[in-house]
């Protein structure tokens, strides 16, 4: 399982992910768009999709016949999501983790469960490429759940590329937790190394293996090699600011079909993070 993440939008992630997808689609690939709340993925790979299933969070509602106030659901809750009032009950679905330990406390069996929805998980394909992708729902703010539903979808026979969301926050730990290896993608540019930086302490604390693109690598200056050079972090691929390449990104193209020379950087690429997970040694320090 390879994830594709970066500290910021705008980086080149969702690139880099659909086209290393399509240029090793030969050794049996599927692609997990884990960025639920703006997916987009898809419209690069223009799968065709074949299911579609609706996801949902289980949530507390208190039996006001049982309660007797005890307090002990708001009191094991940890985001605040039970208020128990002398004379109400009072919960709050949207800051709900579904962690279900209100219902274990309750010595009243006075918790019971509803539903709210949290998306649509999808899935398709784009000829020997199988993807997936969640959408969140429309101000729903929990999209940690439904990344984990995308990530079920994982089949352990074919290489899994997970296009990570941008950030550090929760989706992105929910996204990266688990992969194999984490390539992060930036830009040389002062916020890209800030964002870089973050997203390189996010990675070391899921003690995951690491490496770095440098998109639009000849627009900016150097101080990305030179941090990846102190952190001991390897640079796997720099790929150089090309318009034509914008051009064909800004029509949805494939740049592994549009470009040969993509699909041979992304081949060098996905051959230089093969060779660092066969080869311990080569492994930056976690």
């Amino acid at each position: 399982m390879i994830s594709i993440a970066s500290g910021k939008g705008g980086t080149g992630k969702t690139t880099v992910a659909v086209n290393l997808a399509a240029a090793v689609q030969d050794l049996g690939v599927q692609l997990l768009d884990c960025d639920v709340e703006e997916p987009n993925a898809h419209l690069f790979l223009k799968p065709v999709m074949t299911e579609s299933v609706d996801i949902h969070a289980e949530v507390p509602e208190i039996n006001l016949q049982r309660c007797t106030h005890c307090g002990q659901c708001q009191d094991i809750c940890q985001f605040n999501a039970i208020a128990i009032l002398p004379e109400a009950a009072l919960t709050f679905p949207e800051l709900c983790h579904s962690c279900g330990g209100c219902f274990l406390v309750c010595p009243e069996d006075a918790v019971e469960g509803k539903t709210r929805l949290l998306g649509t998980v999808e899935q398709g394909l784009r000829d020997s490429i199988r993807f997936t992708h969640g959408r969140l729902r429309v101000g729903e703010a929990m999209a940690p759940p439904l990344i984990r539903e995308v990530r079920k979808r994982a089949e352990k026979d074919r290489i899994t590329i997970v296009d990570a969301p941008p950030g550090t926050s929760c989706p992105v730990i929910a996204s990266l937790r688990g992969s194999d290896f984490v390539v992060l993608v930036t830009e040389p540019t002062p916020f890209g190394l800030n964002d870089l930086e973050l997203a390189v302490g996010a990675v070391r604390k899921l003690n995951l293996p690491m490496g770095i693109v440098i998109n639009r690598s000849d627009m900016g200056d150097d101080r990305i090699l030179h941090y990846a050079e102190r952190e001991g972090l390897p640079i796997l691929l720099q790929i150089p600011f090309d318009r034509n390449v914008a051009e064909r990104y800004a029509r949805g193209e494939l740049l592994t079909e549009a470009l040969p020379w993509w699909k041979q950087s992304m081949l060098s690429l996905f051959g230089e993070i093969k060779n660092r997970l066969e080869a311990p040694q080569l492994l930056p320090m976690r």
